[in-house]
């Protein structure tokens, strides 16, 4: 990820949690005072934000000292440290939410996101992420599901052609959806269709669609849908996809399970940061 990227979401998060400045840092802390931090876990799980963490210290105080005793990817225990600061004291308590905030976030997805993937162990399905992300964080919480293990499903809408059950009824069908499209997009880009029952796979696979959805189904329907796509496509499957049902959910044969909960609904890793 370009540096200038990381450094235009950290510029944004400063720039909404000070404002004018931190009144209470800026009137009980000296000017010149340095102090010694440690970054520690306080429950188990993967690290993911660990640079971005870093560069969040490093703009406010260029001078600190920064020692990462972890790397991302990397599965702590609760009590673990992880990164060494010693820096400017006004610096590191001006940078410390900002800087914790991501990385908690980013760290409660790539461990939510290793769960699903150690589920798929032995199945040929990958885990992908939707665009059901946090608002200006998109980047880094892709980032972080690829992190975990996962994969990463299209950036924005101007990736790739994804036509769902408002397209559909707009065009006045699958079959006019994918020609209109198709008249209009490079021949680089592939078209995904979103289907919801075995008639509307069968009119996506005829409509020549390069990747087939199959959104909501129950898995014995699933199955059948594979089983008629034949792979002349490729199937995604999406749709309130959990932990405890992906197994089932694998075992239909599809080659993609995109799963909204590994960002939209994650639960932070709980980091704290205290002076020594």
């Amino acid at each position: 990820m370009e540096k200038w990227v990381i450094r235009d979401i950290l510029e944004r998060a400063f720039r909404e949690d000070m404002p004018m400045g931190d009144i209470t840092t800026d009137n009980t802390v000296p000017c010149d005072s340095v102090s010694k931090a440690l970054l520690i876990a306080k429950q188990d799980g993967v690290i993911a934000g660990l640079e971005i963490c870093i560069e969040a210290f490093r703009m406010l105080d260029p001078d600190v000292n920064l020692e990462p005793l972890v790397k991302d990817g990397d599965f702590v225990r609760k009590g673990d440290r992880i990164l060494v600061v010693e820096g400017n004291s006004r610096a590191l308590l001006k940078a410390e939410r900002t800087a914790l905030n991501i990385l908690q976030r980013l760290s409660g997805i790539a461990t939510e996101t290793r769960k699903y993937v150690e589920k798929l162990r032995g199945y040929k399905a990958k885990v992908v992420d939707t665009r059901k992300t946090t608002p200006g964080l998109r980047l880094l919480e892709k980032y972080a599901v690829r992190v975990g293990g996962g994969t990463n499903h299209r950036f924005s809408l101007s990736d790739g052609v994804l036509i769902k059950d408002n397209h559909i009824k707009a065009a006045g069908g699958i079959r006019q959806a994918v020609e209109a499209v198709r008249k209009q997009i490079p021949h680089t880009v592939k078209i995904e269709v979103e289907t919801e029952t075995l008639e509307q796979v069968k009119e996506a696979l005829d409509s020549g669609a390069d990747i087939i959805m199959l959104d909501n189904m129950p898995p014995e329907i699933m199955k059948q849908a594979v089983e008629l796509i034949a792979g002349k496509a490729v199937t995604e499957a999406s749709g309130n996809v959990t932990l405890d049902n992906i197994e089932s959910v694998a075992a239909t044969g599809v080659d993609i399970i995109s799963v909204g909960a590994i960002t939209h609904s994650v639960k932070a890793m709980d980091i704290s940061m205290k002076f020594e």
